[in-house]
């Protein structure tokens, strides 16, 4: 019998379409192993670079206003697909995605993390980067992917 057992899971979202299938997946391994589902967004911080283009005084209130949105729209996307289902907390953070989803994993104590990719190639994938590439590179635990359709 195989001890391993996963009792946390840490699943990242843009709310991007192409995190939709990943989130289908995270849903359907808390139900079956039982484990609670930490739903996690991260807002990117803005660099000094172009945080230096904005008059300080709406930067702050812009600051603001994108954290208000974030919250109501982890409030609706959650609503949206996890209606009914209780073993789950929901966590919106300012930050790097990359590093906010590495240390929020460490934080909770997960035992997977589960996040959608955009499945970018070539030199899309060079320019953009890919925030789950680094996950799964730097990671300590397994790291489940999902593709977009």
């Amino acid at each position: 019998m195989s001890k391993l057992q996963i009792k946390t899971i840490l699943y990242a979202t843009d709310f991007s379409e192409s995190s939709i299938p990943a989130c289908d997946h995270a849903l359907l391994l808390s139900e079956l192993t039982g484990a609670k589902l930490h739903i996690l967004h991260v807002i990117g911080e803005l660099t000094d670079q172009r945080r230096s283009m904005i008059h300080q005084e709406f930067f702050e209130t812009f600051e603001k206003e994108v954290e208000r949105q974030s919250i109501k729209d982890m409030a609706l996307f959650c609503s949206e697909h996890f209606d009914g289902f209780d073993n789950l907390e929901c966590i919106t953070l300012v930050g790097n995605p990359f590093q906010e989803i590495m240390k929020s994993a460490e934080q909770i104590g997960a035992d997977l993390i589960v996040m959608g990719t955009h499945g970018r190639t070539g030199i899309e994938h060079v320019l953009v980067g890919s925030t789950a590439e680094r996950v799964v590179r730097n990671s300590n635990i397994p790291v489940l992917t999902v593709r977009s359709r």
